[in-house]
């Protein structure tokens, strides 16, 4: 499947407005999301593009370049963005009822991380320099998240298991519809034996 790198692109744009944090003072409190300004509703969708350090966006980009291609090829550029964007902001929508003030891709990169745990279970991922399935990647990853609800640390765990949450559901979603489609190629599918071959052969090369 020909792809746009639309997750190559994203984190583009994502290195691009955190250099605009860094040269602008002011800037992330323009865009980051506040809950004391729920109304103000570009912010559910600015804040996925803000990152508070450069650990933090070089995590967040590593894992949206290289999952989030992966998801890309295996469902498309533009479903690939509708998992992104739609994970992004309804968990943003869910953590701003719990943290005063929340930036990041977390909650879009962990809505791919579900999608994909549902579309390439076995697929080998390295979590905590170990080498394990993706779905034992994601029991371990919802494990951290539940408990860093109950031992905060700074980390808005809310939103990554409100991502992972959407990214299951688009996950389900788009193996049925794989799955249905591979199943129309097998009812459609013609079969000739060799016999009917070898006829063939006999009365128009031979």
């Amino acid at each position: 499947m020909k792809i746009k790198y639309y997750a190559l692109w994203l984190s583009l744009v994502c290195i691009i407005v955190f250099v605009f944090q860094l040269m602008f003072p002011g800037f992330t409190d323009l865009f980051v999301l506040n809950s004391s300004v729920p109304y103000e509703i570009w912010r559910f969708i600015s804040s996925i593009f803000l990152h508070g350090s450069t650990a933090h966006i070089v995590s967040n980009l590593f894992a949206l370049a290289l999952f989030g291609t992966v998801l890309e090829s295996i469902i498309g550029s533009k479903r690939f963005l509708l998992v992104f964007f739609v994970s992004g902001i309804i968990a943003n929508i869910i953590a701003i009822n719990f943290y005063p003030l929340s930036l990041g891709a977390s909650g879009a990169i962990y809505g791919i991380l579900g999608a994909l745990i549902i579309l390439r279970p076995m697929m080998t991922v390295w979590v905590y320099s170990l080498p394990m399935p993706m779905f034992i990647a994601g029991i371990v990853w919802v494990g951290a998240g539940v408990l860093g609800v109950f031992a905060p640390s700074g980390v808005g765990d809310i939103a990554h298991l409100s991502g992972i949450a959407i990214g299951f559901v688009f996950g389900l979603f788009y193996r049925a519809r794989i799955n249905k489609y591979l199943d129309n190629i097998k009812r459609n599918r013609i079969i000739i034996d060799e016999n009917s071959i070898r006829r063939w052969e006999d009365v128009y090369i031979k």
